[in-house]
């Protein structure tokens, strides 16, 4: 006998709703599994990248900008979308030179995750970066962002706290914790 929650939904139609470059939305009809269907919309985003750079072992780097969804400005590591053709590494790199004006000689990818996992379609990938060195890069045109270096227990107690609520931040800050409190006892 088979567990309804594991029976796949099935797409029966599919309307374009709206696009634009950054997102494109829709409208599906599906089949439950139990038979019934449902509309569903879904926003698709693609895949992005979130880069949480050190300048050594103790400090990163952290951008603050106005988060229009949010109403608010906010701090977070350097993100955004893929562009067609490059790598994760590649568009990590790209978002790191054009937030902060530095590449990194090292990435390490330490998660992979869906943003949200019931009406958008987003897959993010985070890396920590290390040997960071200065790049001339243009900064995205829509963009207006300061950049300041913080020592990482205050970024880790900014994420405890609530005060860094961006979810790709959150989630790479927590990680790089716990992978300095495994090295350190």
């Amino acid at each position: 006998m088979s567990r309804k929650s594991e029976i796949p939904w099935r797409t029966l139609t599919t309307r374009p709703i709206y696009a634009n470059k950054w997102i494109s939305v829709r409208e599906d009809v599906v089949a439950l599994p139990d038979g019934r269907t449902t509309i569903y919309g879904v926003v698709s985003c693609g895949q992005a990248v979130g880069v949480l750079p050190f300048v050594d072992a103790d400090r990163v780097l952290l951008v603050r900008q106005y988060r229009y969804v949010a109403g608010r400005p906010t701090w977070e590591m350097p993100t955004g979308g893929v562009h067609a053709g490059e790598t994760l590494e590649q568009a990590a790199q790209r978002e790191l030179a054009e937030e902060t004006g530095h590449r990194a000689q090292h990435l390490e990818r330490v998660s992979t995750y869906h943003t949200s996992k019931s009406v958008v379609d987003e897959t993010a990938h985070l890396f920590l970066a290390e040997g960071l060195h200065r790049a001339e890069t243009a900064p995205d045109e829509t963009e207006f962002i300061d950049v300041t270096v913080f020592p990482f227990d205050t970024v880790l107690r900014m994420v405890l706290e609530g005060e860094i609520v961006d979810s790709m931040t959150v989630v790479a800050v927590l990680l790089a914790a716990r992978r300095r409190e495994n090295r350190h006892g």
